[in-house]
């Protein structure tokens, strides 16, 4: 019986640890989740009820967020997604630090690249990126009106640094947006994520 017991302890601290960055269900509820973009207004997911959301878990310095942005293709899908009425939320996660150096920086970095999300949100101390399992620069998400996470994975097939493989690629979230708004099942729903690694200290 104790051993029973000291196991079932065990397995139970082994799923909490994992649980930590255990990856959102998709199909189920998505996280509720509320903090500060990078202008340091205030956003909360419930903001956008009736609403399909994209989340993306964005690092300029990743060469996998580069191959996407200085390629303009990333932003090129965020007006794709605006376009559809589908709100655009950037979530910069980091451990600690600078919060308002960053944020600055990282308001330059959206101008220079004509990036078009509606916020990008300062994950600072990384509760939104453990609350969705976010893993990787970038990890992406679509969330539906009803608040149900219907895709989580990456962003596109081509799970390399070179820009030159986005033509050739499947681009997962458009995919997504355009299977979910035609009342469709996303046919590819959970896919795995490439990129940096986030980081949560």
């Amino acid at each position: 019986m104790k051993r029973t017991i000291a196991v079932s302890l065990f397995a139970a601290g082994m799923a909490m640890a994992g649980g930590a960055l255990a990856q959102a269900a998709v199909g189920q509820a998505a996280p509720a989740f509320s903090g500060t973009d990078a202008t340091g207004k205030p956003v909360s997911l419930d903001q956008f009820k009736g609403k399909y959301v994209v989340l993306e878990w964005v690092n300029p310095e990743c060469p996998f967020v580069k191959k996407h942005y200085d390629s303009g293709n990333m932003p090129s899908v965020q007006k794709y997604a605006a376009d559809k009425g589908v709100v655009w939320l950037s979530v910069s996660t980091s451990a600690d630090g600078d919060r308002a150096g960053k944020s600055a920086a990282i308001n330059e970095w959206v101008k220079a690249k004509s990036a078009m999300p509606a916020a990008t949100i300062m994950d600072t101390g990384g509760a939104i990126g453990k609350a969705y399992g976010a893993r990787t620069t970038p990890h992406m998400y679509l969330i539906d009106p009803s608040g149900k996470l219907v895709y989580a994975g990456a962003i596109d097939s081509k799970p390399t640094a070179n820009p030159a493989d986005i033509k050739t690629s499947t681009n997962y979230v458009i995919q997504a947006i355009d299977e979910s708004l035609a009342g469709k099942p996303v046919s590819q729903a959970v896919t795995k994520a490439y990129g940096c690694s986030v980081k949560y200290g």
